[in-house]
């Protein structure tokens, strides 16, 4: 058995704020939980700055900069102090990484596009995190359960995490990582997309739903919530018993406890 003492620990010191994201605040709180679980788990201190709010994505990908300005603003307010900020969304730190500098120059305000591209900067996605700050792969997990794992779009299009989550769920114990056959195929969501084009969505979904159940797995698994509701939805109603959980709950579950 792996206890805590014999994985790496961060190094002492290590302060990390918790951008939870306002999905997983609304409806998936166990996520940003098992962050803060797994963090602490590592050595490192978690915080969680109360000002934060939406990154500001639903605005900006859908054409209403000048509104997303002021999230923006309070992003950087939020989050200007500290080292490292972590999230369980590769979206919403897509979002961060990529759209919060230019709106700040939209803006006019130079001095909010500088400081939003450092905060943006040092924000990350926590599989990133754990892999490229930390330098672990094997975190102590235990997850004695056969999951297949679905890559989100905005993780690895535009956040760009490449292969972090599939590393780190090799390394869990007892776990069985199978195959998903078209992988790298939207699951239709896309945030506003699947509003927009519910039809085409719809499709997206039961394709990208019958290929999880193909592969006999008890969990899907992924590192964005919006999309494990959306191909969850289909596989729920096709009563196909597979679980959606994210990646988070996976590394934060240890051996004797309830999965």
């Amino acid at each position: 058995m792996t206890t805590v003492d014999e994985v790496r620990r961060a190094p002492a010191g290590t302060r990390v704020a918790l951008f939870a994201t306002c999905a997983n605040d609304v409806m998936f709180p166990q996520t940003p939980k098992a962050v803060v679980t797994l963090l602490e788990r590592l050595g490192c201190e978690v915080v969680f700055p109360a000002g934060q709010t939406c990154c500001g994505q639903a605005f900006t990908n859908t054409g209403y900069f000048d509104e997303a300005v002021p999230v923006v603003r309070n992003y950087v307010r939020t989050f200007r102090d500290y080292d490292y900020i972590v999230g369980p969304s590769g979206s919403c730190v897509g979002s961060v990484r990529h759209q919060h500098e230019m709106l700040g120059r939209h803006a006019g305000d130079p001095g909010l596009a500088r400081e939003a591209a450092a905060v943006a900067a040092r924000t990350y996605d926590i599989s990133e995190f754990v892999v490229d700050v930390l330098g672990m792969t094997d975190v102590g997990a235990y997850f004695p359960h056969k999951v297949t794992y679905h890559p989100t779009c905005h993780s690895m299009r535009v956040a760009q995490v490449g292969d972090k989550p599939m590393r780190l769920l090799q390394a869990v114990r007892g776990i069985t990582v199978l195959p998903l056959v078209d992988d790298d195929r939207c699951c239709g969501f896309g945030g506003t997309f699947a509003m927009k084009n519910p039809d085409i969505s719809t499709a997206m979904a039961g394709d990208k739903a019958r290929h999880v159940a193909d592969t006999g797995a008890e969990y899907l698994v992924a590192g964005d919530n919006l999309c494990l509701l959306n191909i969850s939805g289909v596989l729920n109603r096709q009563s196909a018993g597979v679980k959606p959980i994210h990646l988070a709950e996976i590394l934060a579950s240890r051996e004797g406890e309830r999965t």
